[in-house]
């Protein structure tokens, strides 16, 4: 039987669950019934950082060598190289081409910072849950509070392991864009002499 034909025949929660779980959905029902839905914010943080990662690293492999290279190519083509103006347009496309490769630092920093945030907020949110159920209940369960407290801390550990993560590939790009900035400056500068000779 069509998948649709299936959707279409799922007219009871029950069995809408099913499918969902069909569909590949179970995963993630299990990280809502962990660690609630702020496990579910810091899981799509986490992918929208690993994504633009992924993106740095591919504009570092490809796009910006190209442009290093058409860049070292167009200074090197030019008559001028020792005017104050050919020294003011090298030093502004270089600057152009590293701000390129520098852009999405600050979004990097930002999605860093907020994931340890958002894992406090799931903590807190599932404490206050933990504390209201203990409330209502009329004896006071320790394994039942283990396991709630347990279940709270998860977005934390969540949070701090994406920040983690995060913190180490964004200052290994800082250190790139640093070591890219002096072998731009000191390519150009070669081209200058490489020409001259």
């Amino acid at each position: 039987m069509p998948l649709w034909r299936e959707f279409s025949l799922a007219t009871s929660l029950e069995t809408g669950l099913e499918l969902g779980f069909e569909l590949g959905l179970e995963p993630l029902a299990r990280l809502v019934d962990a660690g609630g839905i702020i496990l579910v914010v810091i899981a799509g943080v986490a992918a929208l950082l690993f994504s633009l990662a992924l993106e740095r690293v591919l504009f570092f492999r490809i796009t910006y060598r190209r442009a290093r290279r058409a860049l070292l190519e167009r200074w090197a083509a030019r008559a001028d190289h020792m005017s104050w103006s050919a020294l003011t347009l090298r030093e502004a496309w270089a600057r152009e081409l590293i701000a390129r490769l520098r852009r999405p630092l600050p979004w990097l920093k930002l999605l860093v910072a907020l994931c340890p945030l958002l894992g406090l907020l799931g903590t807190v949110t599932g404490m206050i849950a933990v504390f209201d159920s203990l409330a209502l209940s009329d004896t006071g369960q320790a394994r039942a509070m283990a396991d709630g407290v347990a279940r709270a801390t998860l977005p934390t550990l969540a949070g701090m392991a994406v920040a983690v993560v995060g913190l180490l590939f964004t200052s290994r790009l800082e250190q790139i864009i640093r070591r890219e900035d002096q072998r731009l400056h000191d390519r150009l500068a070669r081209a200058v002499e490489d020409s001259h000779a």
